[in-house]
């Protein structure tokens, strides 16, 4: 994954297409793209994915939730995550990051050129992005969230000494901002599993004619984003980082209801396509 190849190079000096910049030897070392991330979340796991997969180097700085915006402010990003920096350029929005990548990679593409094929992938990924991405996230938290034990140990992933000791003293103001945001309650899981369901369906039409892929004959942004952001409801075994341990909750420690919806998940076309994706190509 860190092998200094053409697309490395341009990566680390901040060339892409309607970019370039003349470095004199010696004057400027290279630097790897940054990555800022919630270890946990599935947004950073679509940006991290598409690095992996483009064999573009960069080094992760994952943080837990609310110390994330001390390090996006500082790279003048906004409250959100997953932040790219690479050489004068910053990129807000998981999207854009893959886009961006998308630029600079010379070998692999995670786009296709063909115009109708392009459009069929943005319009999924977009799809993928505004619909499923919140509503896995909203099904796990409305699960998970009572367990306040549990919550601590997935945020504190990744994070600093200083933040992990620093988060169980927030938690409640992080706590308390999370469920008004998500705006969890009662009835939120299951509003967010038919959510979910609806693009299931969605991805097992698209499938049902026995294709590989979602779009084309090859691997593309829109089956990295459906894999990604699915992730919080299907819980694949490679969900995360290369270079630090995210750890996998076990099925028991998870509420029974969860579980059943889980596995229902799991068997359908589009849940198996998901795990298949994971198993394959992450």
């Amino acid at each position: 994954m860190m092998a200094y190849n053409a697309t490395s190079f341009l990566c680390f000096t901040g060339w892409h297409a309607g970019i370039r910049r003349k470095l004199v030897q010696n004057d400027l070392e290279p630097q790897p793209c940054r990555l800022i991330t919630i270890a946990i979340s599935h947004y950073c796991e679509k940006a991290r994915w598409a690095l992996d997969q483009l064999e573009i180097p960069y080094i992760e700085e994952p943080h837990a939730p609310l110390f994330h915006r001390l390090a996006t402010r500082r790279r003048g990003g906004k409250q959100t995550v997953p932040l790219l920096v690479s050489g004068t350029n910053t990129l807000t929005d998981s999207t854009d990051i893959l886009q961006y990548l998308d630029t600079v990679s010379l070998d692999k593409k995670l786009y296709p050129t063909e115009p109708e094929l392009r459009r069929q992938v943005d319009k999924l990924e977009d799809l993928f992005d505004t619909q499923l991405g919140p509503a896995t996230r909203r099904w796990a938290y409305s699960y998970l969230f009572d367990n306040s034990p549990l919550i601590l140990r997935l945020w504190q992933q990744g994070a600093s000494p200083v933040e992990r000791i620093l988060l169980p003293i927030i938690f409640p103001l992080i706590s308390r901002l999370v469920r008004q945001g998500f705006e969890l309650s009662a009835t939120s899981a299951e509003t967010a599993y038919n959510q979910i369901k609806q693009v299931f369906d969605l991805v097992n039409q698209q499938l049902a004619d026995g294709r590989s892929y979602l779009v084309g004959d090859r691997f593309s942004a829109a089956d990295l984003t459906f894999a990604a952001l699915a992730a919080p409801a299907l819980r694949p075994e490679n969900y995360g980082p290369q270079t630090y341990r995210i750890e996998k909750l076990r099925l028991k420690e998870l509420p029974q209801a969860m579980v059943n919806q889980l596995q229902e998940l799991r068997q359908t076309p589009a849940g198996a396509y998901a795990l298949r994706l994971f198993r394959e190509e992450r």
